[in-house]
């Protein structure tokens, strides 16, 4: 056999070392003499450990505390502002985070168990990133009217509010940890002792809750007391308990299942024995009432209108701060004064009556749909086919619908309603809903992401839309005007305003009760030429004279009705704009 010679150390009783990636990086320079390397060392070691820990089973009511507890802190950044601001003290804000974190875990265990578990949580952080990007950049709050907003958002509107912003916001906050959650192994047990755990878990989540609360009543009641939007900031909770209750209210009813109203209504006079009526409709999108020039506002954004002497109605208020509650209800006999969401959709609107009465009505859209209003009269969406030069990527500038009233008006008969639904001033990218020619006001915001734009930008571009919905408006009444076949008047009157940043709001949508000004003030003028007004028996200066006194959308359905000459008893004369102001 063949002699090894021994080494030194192995003399004096020493091992072989082991081959380890430590050994065989040569020896460990001391701490102070490895600089950054330390670090690496560190993470080195983490890793493992991290791996580790990924690798023990984690139990589901863990997992439902650290989603709900992150949901929490990060993604209620405007709560948590309001809170500080309003004076909380620490104890109180502490005792909220514990309450709110204790809520969503037993809200998150209701319906994430068992195989669902991480497919739920993991869909959740997706989502709660989504909403928080909204609440923190638009001071979005998650009622039931806005989720019915969301769900019927159409693509293009859709499309507008992505920006890299909103895709790196939901990849950090939400796709990533989502994807560790989905990496942790989850201890599963026997169904029954899953259940009784489960139980137990959800018990001792509301005795938490509730002994939260219960050490700082007096200051959070009294916050929620003083703020009534403060529940609608606590994100993904806002969301949740919001679409569970969208879900449970009544969607569209169909047609022929609707109410009828007004069944006894008749036209006094036809055209039979006078010249033919024809009203135009214009359904402005998102323009309020302080940023529209014939109001006094510092800009003239209404030149056209000014030139053309309409009648201005100065104090009108909206049904509702989004397109989804006004529009229904300015169309209803029941109007705000009377709003319920479900009766008013269970009910024919304005545009059945007027048909019924032998009128041909007609509704042009150039937005998101009529929201059910004219599901029993039929709609015409505006596309490239009617205008080519307006239309671009799929969306139409609001020109569209001067072609498409220019085209109706060589073939109309009769007494005709025409609803022309316009672009308007919809958000966030309003610098989109005119051509370039109209950026009188500079510079403007050019991004859908306004967060990334100074305010004087953001306004700038919205009052250029607003000039540009001016010139289609004024287009508009030089073709009735060139008319003298019938008797013809438009009538305009903005869906709801918008926020442009005042009390770190923007967009529309808030909640009715607490919506400002700037979301439920909206402009409404009336155009007809004077002898229309004669063969009428209107007197406009009398109709200017009542144009001052505050109006609503309310005011609509009587307003059409009297224009036709519609007898019915859901006539009320005090609602008709024009009700007093009649000789004939």
């Amino acid at each position: 056999m063949r002699h090894v010679p021994r080494t030194p150390a192995q003399e004096r009783g020493a091992t072989t070392p082991s081959l380890s990636p430590r050994t065989l990086a040569g020896p460990v320079a001391p701490a102070s003499e490895r600089g950054h390397n330390g670090l690496t060392d560190i993470a080195s070691g983490a890793w493992p450990r991290l791996c580790a820990a990924l690798q023990r089973p984690c139990p589901p009511e863990g997992l439902l505390i650290a989603v709900s507890a992150w949901c929490i802190v990060s993604a209620n950044a405007p709560f948590w502002h309001d809170l500080h601001v309003a004076g909380a003290a620490p104890g109180v804000q502490v005792a909220f985070g514990v309450a709110l974190v204790a809520l969503h875990a037993l809200l998150f265990g209701l319906f994430a168990f068992g195989r669902a578990l991480k497919p739920v949580l993991c869909a959740l952080l997706v989502v709660t990133a989504l909403a928080s990007f909204f609440a923190t950049h638009y001071a979005v709050l998650f009622d039931v009217e806005m989720i019915h907003n969301v769900l019927r958002t159409n693509p293009a509107e859709s499309r507008e509010l992505l920006s890299a912003g909103l895709l790196l916001h939901v990849l950090l906050r939400g796709v990533a940890p989502a994807v560790l959650l989905a990496l942790v192994p989850v201890r599963r047990d026997a169904i029954g002792r899953a259940a009784v755990r489960r139980v137990a878990f959800l018990l001792a989540m509301a005795l938490l809750a509730a002994g939260a609360l219960g050490s700082a009543s007096q200051g959070i009641f009294s916050l929620v007391r003083a703020d009534h939007a403060l529940r609608y900031r606590i994100t993904p909770g806002n969301v949740l308990v919001s679409a569970v209750r969208a879900a449970g209210e009544r969607d569209e009813v169909p047609p022929g299942e609707r109410q009828p109203v007004a069944t006894d209504a008749r036209q006094t006079t036809t055209p039979v024995m006078r010249r033919p009526r024809l009203l135009v409709l214009v359904i402005g999108e998102t323009v309020r009432a302080d940023h529209w020039g014939l109001n006094g506002y510092a800009r003239d954004t209404t030149p056209q209108l000014r030139a053309r002497g309409v009648v201005n109605f100065p104090d009108v208020s909206a049904c509702g701060s989004s397109t989804e509650v006004s529009l229904p209800c300015m169309f209803s006999a029941l109007g705000r004064a009377h709003y319920d969401r479900d009766a008013i959709r269970a009910q024919q609107s304005l545009l059945d009556v007027v048909a019924r009465t032998g009128v041909t009505v007609d509704w042009l859209d150039n937005q998101s749909g009529c929201k059910g209003v004219c599901a029993g009269t039929g709609m015409e969406t505006m596309t490239a086919a009617i205008d080519p030069a307006a239309c671009r990527d799929g969306r139409c500038l609001d020109a569209v619908l001067v072609t498409a009233l220019r085209q109706r008006l060589d073939t109309a008969q009769g007494d005709t309603l025409l609803v022309l639904h316009m672009l308007g001033n919809h958000g966030p990218a309003y610098f989109e809903r005119y051509p370039e020619t109209f950026a009188r006001y500079r510079p403007t915001c050019t991004s859908a992401d306004l967060a990334r734009c100074a305010q004087p930008a953001i306004v700038n571009a919205y009052d250029n839309a607003i000039l540009y919905a001016d010139a289609v408006l004024g287009q508009l009444i030089d073709l009735l005007a060139a008319r003298t076949d019938r008797d013809s008047a438009l009538l305009y009157v903005s869906d709801h305003g918008e926020s442009l940043g005042e009390y770190g709001l923007f967009l529309h949508g808030a909640p009715y009760a607490i919506a400002p000004a700037q979301q439920l003030q909206v402009p409404m003028v009336l155009w007809t030429a004077a002898d229309s007004a004669r063969s009428m028996g209107v007197d406009l200066a009398c109709v200017a004279t009542a144009a001052q006194a505050p109006h609503s959308h309310d005011d609509l359905f009587a307003t059409v009705l009297g224009f036709f000459d519609i007898a019915t008893r859901a006539y009320d004369r005090r609602r008709d704009i024009a009700g007093g102001c009649r000789t004939g």
